[in-house]
């Protein structure tokens, strides 16, 4: 019987484990359908959320209500998969449910620690070297439409020069001081893993991210390329499995925040009186405000539209804009149109290509500035020229000052046509295959096309000079074409506690340039502008040139238990810039971190989330002269008379230099970064010194020689500083959130080895020497001139101080000095960014501390040495014995009391509220009805307000440019202007 039992009591086991089986299989093979909602922590509905059913093909994404449904019916037990770019990936059983909610959370490593880097991308956390970042969320905050606007105190260590506010005018960017006297200073700049050089056809909006790579031991993977630092530019791609259609527009209106008082008409005629100058006065009688004909309200425009997206194995991003300016002063103008195409195709699981095409149409009319009335300069022209004539003779052709032949500004904005059309095509085409697990080989070929024209041609008959010359047209052409071949193959493997990446590659490049110009004169009538229509070639020339690089590189990175990090880089770099004997350069660099937050030791510090030091040095190269300098090359024009004609001729233009090689600058970089208090407060501080030799310089020859300079690796040359950036969370709630940025940094440039040479540069107008001065134990852009002692109360002349210490009234050349510094001693940015619910507000400070300006302006407007008219300054100059003032007296033909000295240097420190932007973000509720995932509008300011002691236009420019040694002088330079932007964006 028990026998019976236990058998009877197995079958029945076996029985209720089939039932259960049964009903199991039933369950879990039943079909539901099933949809949900996506949300943020915020609860912020989310669109564009892929939705994947796990282990199938099986998708679909939410839409703008955050909503997503099944129209199939999938398993009870299926688990879904849900990504979303930002976000953490995330896995939800679906347990038989019909409706699912789902919360995602931001994924903090994706949004702020993916760092793209040469040849690669890192974790920040893993970083060695020195490297800043901007985000897309800070381009994107504000219109603009040139890229290096919108870096402005942006990024510690990064000084972006606007050394003029005209349109057409680039930036300059200097990264960790100047690095060279006569080589190139400018970073090198990237875009897609195409090097290329200047910014001003890159668009904004096609912006994902910029990384910026400071020290040698980041920049030492681009060698040669890489003394000046790197802007890695990253464009956008597709981030949503729908199709995203992002519609921006703004448009802006522009003025001149400050114009400066000159003298009347009656103020103007008794001081030419007063210089022994009469004219026919009643015959001038107008008044003109020349500032106001020549400043007037810019305007500005700006259209945007992408469209992108991506399915599991494509990925796309194509946009096209439009840009165009009118500028604050008369005639400058700007226009740009933009196509973009990013295109990733993954072909098999191990083998992807893609593509990144830019291409770029632009126009510009320039401004002459940084020019004197007498040579057309518009800015000095409208100070400079009397209110007492009007813009028209009646002839029709243009006024001119009543003494001289001066004409007025208008004949240069408007009676000289001139435009510069280019077009330029940016793009590589990529293959990247993995093998072996752990191995990726990757082809990179790129290209950077450019093709530029000038056109101008003076008026025969409206302008002074045309009637002259009777007419003028020049047109200007040059083509300039790289291509870049790069083969990488990379590893990497995590193992137990290891973490190790490896890099090795070879990269090819070639530069052309080519450059045609011509000029004719003598036109029968202003109809025909083009070159062809003047029967006189007055000048007519052709050069081609090449340029070849090639290098190997590098890079081993290696990580121990997540706290131990070692960065060792090699670029071998050969240039057909140098001579065979130092053709080749070796640029090694390495650097190291200890995350110190992960010892045993800190497991009790709460608040610290993240400490790590890091450590590094490098050297790189810089070979941006002139191509073919180590040649004796031969010079044409040199024609001879022969038999009455005239046969060609050359002459040895340089002298033979084949040991000329690579300027060298090794740095060593020390830095800390922590994070703490839930990563609500992020501290980066860095110190660095780069010592910069073999200086590729123009110096000065024996005249044994039979030349007078040539290029040598002579000198030496340090940049030192620190540098301080915090970034901190002050409010983070649902409603509320509250981020702030602060940088500053100070840098000390110093010359220490020049060979006992002493260079003289930036020539003023009016026979007065050069301003600038380049000598050992001091910084580059030191202003040099005379110490102005005051003026003379019995004779009313100015007295300088001599190298003695006397007062003199006729010093030398001997007694010029230092007189001032245009390096600031500090530059800092302070940024806030507000939101409170859709109402959101960003404000950017922008400022330098301790540079001197020398106001050459001042010189043109204070001199009283010509028929110029003048500043209401000199209403206080002397006149008669006893008069006590700092203005000397009137004297026509006199520049003695008008040197470059110290009466015209100011303290062009300033803090400018560079950016104010206010927008709103539409509520869902009202936009979903529209059918449109997001709407934006906003109003920007720049330059609203500036702080400074500045008596000029802008505190900001520099009359020559990027210059590396010439810098701090406003000479009628173009100011930046005050800008109104109102704009929007719509994604569908």
């Amino acid at each position: 019987m028990n026998t019976f039992n236990v058998n009877e009591s197995l079958k029945i086991r076996k029985l209720i484990l089939s039932l259960v089986i049964i009903v199991i299989s039933t369950f879990a093979y039943s079909q539901t359908t099933l949809q949900g909602k996506v949300t943020d922590k915020s609860n912020e509905l989310l669109f564009g959320v892929s939705v994947v059913l796990k282990g199938s093909i099986n998708g679909v994404t939410t839409d703008f209500d955050g909503v997503f449904k099944f129209k199939k019916s999938i398993p009870n037990n299926a688990v879904l998969i849900f990504s979303y770019l930002g976000m953490k990936t995330k896995e939800i059983n679906v347990n038989g449910r019909t409706f699912v909610e789902v919360i995602l959370e931001e994924d903090a490593e994706q949004l702020d620690e993916i760092v793209v880097v040469g040849y690669g991308a890192q974790v920040k956390k893993d970083i060695t070297g020195s490297v800043s970042t901007v985000k897309a969320e800070t381009l994107e905050s504000r219109g603009n439409s040139q890229l290096g606007a919108l870096l402005q105190g942006q990024a510690k260590g990064v000084k972006v020069l606007s050394s003029s506010g005209k349109p057409s005018q680039g930036f300059s960017v200097r990264i960790r001081g100047t690095n060279s006297i006569n080589a190139g200073s400018e970073p090198l700049y990237v875009v897609d893993g195409v090097p290329t050089t200047g910014t001003r056809s890159i668009n904004p909006q096609d912006i994902d991210a910029i990384t910026i790579l400071k020290d040698a031991s980041s920049t030492a993977i681009y060698g040669a390329q890489g003394a000046n630092g790197v802007v890695l530019i990253t464009t956008k791609k597709g981030k949503t499995s729908k199709p995203l259609v992002t519609f921006d527009a703004y448009t802006g209106f522009s003025q001149v925040w400050k114009t400066l008082p000159v003298l009347n008409g009656e103020q103007y005629r008794d001081l030419m009186t007063e210089m022994g100058l009469n004219t026919n006065w009643e015959n001038f009688t107008a008044i003109t405000d020349w500032q106001n004909k020549i400043f007037q309200n810019g305007l500005s425009q700006n259209y945007q539209l992408s469209v992108s997206g991506k399915s599991k194995k494509t990925n796309y991003y194509i946009s096209t804009g439009y840009t165009a300016q009118i500028g604050a002063v008369r005639s400058a103008e700007l226009e740009r149109f933009n196509f973009k195409i990013n295109l990733d195709q993954e072909i098999y699981d191990w083998l992807k290509v893609g593509s990144r095409i830019a291409y770029t149409s632009y126009r510009d009319v320039d401004v002459n500035e940084n020019n004197n009335v007498n040579t057309g300069g518009v800015l000095l022209g409208a100070l400079t020229t009397p209110s007492i004539i009007d813009i028209f003779n009646d002839d029709g052709s243009y006024t001119s000052n009543p003494f001289q032949n001066w004409e007025n500004p208008l004949a240069s904005t408007d009676g000289l046509q001139r435009e510069y059309n280019s077009q330029r095509f940016l793009g590589n085409l990529y293959l990247q295959a993995q093998f072996l697990k752990n191995f990726t080989y990757k082809v990179n070929l790129g290209v950077d096309n450019f093709n530029g024209i000038y056109d101008s041609f003076l008026d025969p008959v409206r302008t002074g000079y045309g009637r002259a010359i009777k007419g003028q047209s020049i047109n200007n052409t040059n083509s300039n074409k790289f291509y870049i071949i790069e083969n990488t193959l990379s590893y990497k493997k995590d193992f137990s506690k290891h973490k190790i990446e490896g890099l090795i590659g070879a990269v090819t490049q070639k530069f052309l340039w080519e450059n045609n110009s011509i000029e004719t004169r003598n036109f029968a009538t202003e109809s025909v502008t083009t070159p062809n229509g003047g029967s006189e070639i007055f000048n007519a020339s052709a050069t081609k040139s090449e340029k070849a690089n090639a290098s190997f590189i590098s890079r081993v990175n290696y990580g121990f238990n997540d706290k131990y990090l070692l960065t060792l880089n090699l670029r071998i770099d050969g240039s057909s810039i140098f001579g065979p004997q130092n053709r080749w350069g070796y640029f090694p660099s390495f650097s190291a971190g200890w995350r110190i937050s992960n010892e045993k030791f800190m497991e009790n510090i709460s608040f610290i989330n993240d400490l790590k030091i890091r450590a590094g040095w490098g050297l790189v190269g810089n070979d941006q002269i002139t191509n073919y300098a180590y040649l004796g090359r031969v010079g044409s024009g040199a024609n001879y008379p022969i038999g009455g004609t005239a046969q060609p001729g050359t002459f040895p233009a340089s002298i033979e230099n084949l040991k000329l090689k690579w300027e060298e600058s090794a740095q060593t970089n020390i830095g800390i970064d922590i994070s703490m208090l839930a990563n609500t407060i992020n501290l980066t501080v860095d110190a660095y010194i780069k010592n910069t030799k073999d200086l590729l310089l123009n110096a000065p020859l024996p005249t044994s020689s039979g030349f007078n300079n040539a290029i040598q690796n002579i000198g030496e040359l340090q940049n030192k500083g620190l540098e301080f950036s915090i970034n901190t969370v002050n409010i983070d709630k649902e409603n509320l959130k509250w981020k702030t940025n602060f940088n500053i940094s100070w840098n000390k440039n110093k010359v220490i080895n020049l060979v006992g040479q002493e260079l003289f540069q930036g020539g003023i107008a009016g026979g007065r020497g050069e301003a600038s001065l380049v000598r050992e134990g001091e910084s580059l852009g030191v202003l040099y001139g005379y110490i102005f002692g005051g003026v003379d109360p019995q004779t009313g002349n100015a007295y300088y101080v001599d190298k003695n210490g006397n007062s003199t009234f006729t010093p030398t050349s001997e007694d010029r000095t230092i007189i001032g510094e245009a390096n600031p001693d500090f530059i800092y940015g302070f940024s806030n960014s507000i939101s409170y619910k859709g109402i959101n507000l960003s404000i950017l400070l922008e400022g330098s501390q301790g540079n001197d300006m020398l106001n050459a302006t001042r010189i043109e407007l204070e001199g009283m040495s010509d028929p110029k008219n003048q500043s209401t300054s000199v209403l206080n100059r002397w006149r008669q014995p006893g008069d006590i003032t700092n203005i000397p007296r009137a004297s026509f033909g006199n520049t003695d009391n008008s040197r470059i000295s110290t009466r015209f240097i100011e303290d062009a420190s300033y803090m400018r509220v560079k950016a104010i932007t206010l927008g709103y973000d539409l509520p869902k509720s009202i936009i979903k009805k529209l059918n449109i995932n997001s709407i934006r509008i906003y109003a920007t300011g720049e330059n609203l307000f500036t702080f400074t002691n500045y008596s000029g236009l802008d505190p900001e420019v520099n009359a020559f440019g990027g210059s590396n040694t010439v810098r701090g002088i406003d000479f009628g330079t173009y100011p930046q202007t005050r800008n109104i932007l109102l704009g929007a964006s719509f994604k569908f």
